[in-house]
């Protein structure tokens, strides 16, 4: 062929070779920088699901035998809860359960986590009768997840609880509570355990603590000065004894599950804690470095270190003495290693400044405390964009380091995220529901904290699985229906729901593939091609 004509086919062709390895360069940038996270970033096992809980959720709140449970009664007390609002109906999934699931399996997630009230099983603990038709709700909600494809990961307790064993003997201040709880994870494990391989005890033992005992702002409302006014409780004590009463009872219940369930069920068992990373208040300055560790101690370790490794932090025994409540020789051997793996709910990461030897807030500056006063702002600067909650913040790189510290703490077992979500701060909460329903910033917040936590599994972390917080707009504790975190808009007037942008990027998220990508780049290759 004559050389011009050659030369320009060369030209051409190196020209096609360049743009083939700038694509090249995109795709593997985008893998590890600011692009776009992939699904294929995580194992191809890895589970993407959503979460929410019974109380949240579910409504018909008095139907078929349901006893009342501590937030029935809780919220029927004017000003508890933002707007008076209330559980009593909710997203009334009870009913439209069925509804929830086809938009469950059209979103093409492989799991949903969701907890089972106990008042609907028990309404009145292990003082009454099982209610059959709280286990037929199970069974059937169990068993049409199960048609589409999607893993349960059933909660057991997660904050709701008949409000009896309140009422008779003070709930999770008596050993007795541990009794009643593991009397009706047994139940679930007899009635769900054989289609169910994915177990957690309970929600959050570590927050729940904090908030209905410490700050007195959940049910029962037990606080004293200066953490809060309650008429009963005192901050300082009582939450130890609630936290030591917890983890005897899920470990009490997962001795049960591996004595008696496991081994002919073939399921796994954990517990699920709140982890919020913190950092140092003032930079390069050791005290707040070690207010920081002793923040992750007193709130993470606190609940993860005995049922581990088999007893309390050292630092936590080192502040609170004779407060901290011991285990047993006996109680230890049932505590340590009572999990098969870590459920990890991660939000935001906090400042953290040292009380020990710092004029400090009152109520930060004590034992219970850890001597650490964390906030989201430094020099009148977030830590992270400000959300719905006052207390937490878009941090991404929090979720990598909450990882990477469960990694390290606890010898790299399994870990779930079974939690992580967004709310608009409150002057967009007001926005109409055409705007509610453009959730970008969403959007942006799942993006980075999947991006961050696909760091944490590239460097080895032992993740299995991630979940939204929430698949619908639902009763957000205390604030009611003021928080929005869902995927999914729902309408409290006519209860329809609707998907955000949010769920239709999880969808795409879930459903493009590399594989898809790559077919993508042999086409624009063949087409590139033909044009020669």
């Amino acid at each position: 062929m004559p050389l011009a004509v050659a030369h320009h086919h060369h030209d051409h062709h190196q020209l096609l070779s360049f743009l083939f390895i700038i694509l090249l360069l995109y795709v593997s940038l985008a893998q590890t920088s600011n692009y776009d996270v992939k699904r294929s970033e995580f194992p191809d096992d890895f589970f993407f699901g959503t979460t929410t809980s019974s109380y949240q959720i579910e409504g018909a709140y008095l139907e078929d035998g349901k006893g009342l449970n501590t937030w029935d009664v809780f919220t029927h007390i004017p000003g508890n809860i933002d707007n008076n609002d209330n559980g009593d109906v909710a997203d009334d999934h009870y009913h439209l359960f069925l509804d929830d699931i086809e938009l469950m399996q059209s979103l093409g997630v492989n799991a949903y986590r969701f907890s089972i009230s106990w008042s609907r099983i028990l309404p009145r603990g292990r003082f009454g009768e099982v209610n059959p038709l709280g286990i037929a709700f199970y069974n059937s909600l169990i068993d049409n997840l199960l048609l589409r494809g999607i893993e349960p990961f059933v909660t057991i307790y997660h904050l709701d609880f008949p409000q009896e064993l309140e009422d008779r003997y003070g709930s999770w201040l008596s050993p007795l509570m541990q009794e009643d709880f593991v009397y009706f994870a047994e139940i679930c494990f007899k009635n769900f355990g054989h289609k169910t391989k994915h177990w957690i005890t309970i929600n959050e033992p570590n927050l729940f603590a904090e908030m209905a005992y410490i700050t007195g702002l959940y049910p029962p409302c037990h606080c004293s000065p200066p953490f809060g006014n309650c008429s009963i409780g005192n901050s300082d004590i009582e939450p130890l004894i609630v936290m030591h009463n917890m983890i005897l009872a899920h470990a009490k219940a997962v001795k049960l599950y591996r004595e008696s369930f496991q081994s002919k069920q073939g399921g796994s068992i954990g517990i699920v804690g709140l982890a919020t990373t913190y950092e140092p208040f003032r930079v390069n300055n050791g005290l707040d470095e070690e207010a920081a560790s002793r923040a992750m101690i007193f709130q993470f370790a606190w609940l993860f270190d005995p049922i581990v490794h088999g007893d309390y932090p050292p630092e936590m025994r080192h502040y609170l003495g004779g407060e901290l409540p011991k285990f047993s020789p006996e109680e230890i051997n049932i505590v340590k290693g009572s999990t098969d793996f870590i459920g990890v709910n991660h939000y935001t990461a906090l400042y953290a400044k040292d009380c020990i030897h710092s004029s400090c807030i009152p109520g930060w500056d004590r034992p219970i405390r850890g001597f650490a006063y964390t906030t989201g702002e430094r020099n009148g600067v977030t830590i992270g964009e400000p959300t719905g909650n006052p207390l937490l913040f878009v941090v991404p790189r929090g979720m990598e380091k909450s990882v990477n510290y469960v990694k390290e703490r606890y010898n790299n077992m399994p870990i779930y995220v079974t939690e992580n979500g967004y709310s608009p701060p409150p002057q967009e909460q007001e926005l109409e529901e055409a705007e509610l329903l453009q959730d970008l910033n969403r959007v942006n917040y799942h993006k980075s904290y999947l991006r961050a936590l696909a760091r944490a599994i590239r460097n080895g972390a032992d993740v299995r699985g991630y979940f939204i917080w929430s698949f619908l707009d639902n009763f957000e504790w205390a604030s009611g229906y003021s928080l929005r975190y869902g995927i999914h808009y729902v309408d409290f007037q006519t209860l329809e729901r609707k998907p955000k942008h949010s769920a239709k990027w999880y969808k795409k998220f879930l459903t493009i593939t590399d594989r898809n990508m790559s077919a993508m780049m042999i086409e624009s290759e063949t087409a590139a091609k033909e044009e020669i």
